[in-house]
This record gives C-alpha cells, sequence and structure tokens, in this order.
C-alpha cells in the first residue's frame, strides 16, 4: 500500500459517502528475509481498534531489553543461537550498544511509475511539507519505495500507515506490516505493491494525508502530513 490501497474509491463523491463507509480489502505482503514472521503479514484494517487488537493477539515479545543483553541470554541453547544469528544478519556482535530504544531513521522516498523517472519526495524535517508535495496521473500504476536505517536496537512489529482525505471525506486508510529489523550499517529497501491512481471526474483534484512509520509500541519514527493531487496527466 501506498497512498491508496487496492480497491480504494475512484471519487471522493458527496453522494456516495452518504451512503455508508467504505469497504476494505486486506493485502498480504512479505516482510524481509532476515525479520521475525508474523503468522499473517500485512493488514487493512477498517478502525484503528481492531488493527491494534490483532497486533496484540500476534505478538508476544515480552520485555524490551537491549540488543547486547538479549546477545547474552540463553547462550547454551543452540537453536536460540542460530536464530539470533539468523535475526541479527550483519550486526558486529563486538560492537553492540546497552541502548533500550531502537532508533529508525527513513531516509528516502519515492514514487515508482513505469515508464517514468522515480520521482524522489524531498523529507522536512518537521513532517510538514510546504504547498503540493506530489502529482499523481489519474488511471496511472505506481509503486512508494522507501529506505531506512535501523540502530541501536532491534525493531519490532514495524509498519507504515496511511490515511487520506478529500474534501473533508475521509477514502482511504491502510496499514501494512513491514516485519522485524535488526540494526545494520547498510539501508534497508522496501518497496509496496503496485497501485493504480483512481480516475473520472471527481477522482481529480486535491487531497491530504497522512502517512506514518510506527513499531508495535507505537513509537513514530517519521509522521508526514501532506497534500498532493490527482490530475489528467503527471505534473
Amino acid at each position: 500500500m501506498g497512498f491508496f490501497g487496492k480497491g480504494a474509491p475512484a471519487a471522493a463523491d458527496p453522494a456516495a459517502a452518504e451512503g455508508g463507509d467504505n469497504n476494505e480489502e486486506n493485502e498480504k505482503s512479505d516482510g524481509e528475509p532476515l525479520s521475525r514472521q508474523m503468522s499473517e503479514s500485512s493488514t487493512v484494517y477498517a478502525t484503528d481498534q481492531e488493527e491494534d487488537d490483532e497486533f496484540a493477539s500476534k505478538l508476544q515479545l515480552g520485555p524490551q531489553t537491549t540488543l547486547k543483553e538479549q546477545l547474552e541470554k540463553d547462550k547454551d541453547d543452540e537453536s536460540l543461537r542460530r536464530w539470533k544469528e539468523q535475526l541479527l544478519g550483519n550486526v558486529d556482535v563486538n560492537n553492540v550498544t546497552e541502548v533500550l530504544e531502537p532508533e529508525v531513521k527513513i531516509i528516502s522516498l519515492s514514487i515508482v511509475s513505469p515508464g517514468r523517472e522515480d520521482i524522489v519526495l524531498p523529507i522536512p524535517e518537521n513532517g510538514n511539507p510546504k504547498g503540493l508535495w506530489f502529482t499523481l496521473k489519474e488511471g496511472s500504476q505506481y509503486r512508494l519505495k522507501f529506505t531506512f536505517v535501523v540502530s541501536n536496537n532491534i525493531v519490532s512489529g514495524f509498519k507504515y500507515t496511511n490515511t487520506v482525505w478529500k474534501t473533508g471525506v475521509k477514502v482511504d486508510s491502510a496499514k501494512e506490516m513491514l516485519g522485524t529489523f535488526s540494526p545494520q550499517a547498510e539501508p534497508y529497501t522496501h518497496e509496496m505493491p503496485e497501485e493504480t491512481t483512481p480516475s473520472g471526474l471527481f477522482a481529480r483534484g486535491q487531497y491530504s494525508a497522512k502517512s506514518k512509520f510506527v513499531d508495535d509500541d507505537n513509537k513514530a519514527y517519521l509522521e508526514i502530513n501532506y497534500t498532493f493531487d490527482i490530475k489528467k496527466d503527471w505534473a
């Protein structure tokens, strides 16, 4: 999921809005190869409460500990040792810190569309781009691509959320589980599934949206409030 989930409404038609809430569909997305896998990956929910309940039932991670403590714990358990080695991947075990809180820095965001150069989105420090952030062509295929770096500790239940409004009406709300990631010097790269922008008279115009990258403790590493346009052609 990027700015619209699959099955997003074609327009924020006031008449359609009066008829009831928009239907949402569940998506599936694989996590990173070295991540701790959920029993089910990637989710789109009708309400925040349903989403929170679902993740709470899947994640039984226990109290948070530093990466150094995790490495030293259960040293004699061969299966746990191998699991930790797989999870931690390229972590330098001789240079780990005792910092409890993980840190995730989103270093790039871009929109990828077939046959076009990537649209690289500037990431403002305060999370609020000035003016219009980007323009999408109606009926076009695109996907959101981003890179991020994890440091200090393992980040669990890392996920992307996005909510979109048009003329004050919420037209899309999506949440996607990305996975669990260990700290490493090299950035991770993730691409969302391909989507198609809505098209038609009611679809064109300006939208407001909020995107967030959060973990299973609901700690936000990046929150962006922005506006974008859907037009007949690319800007």
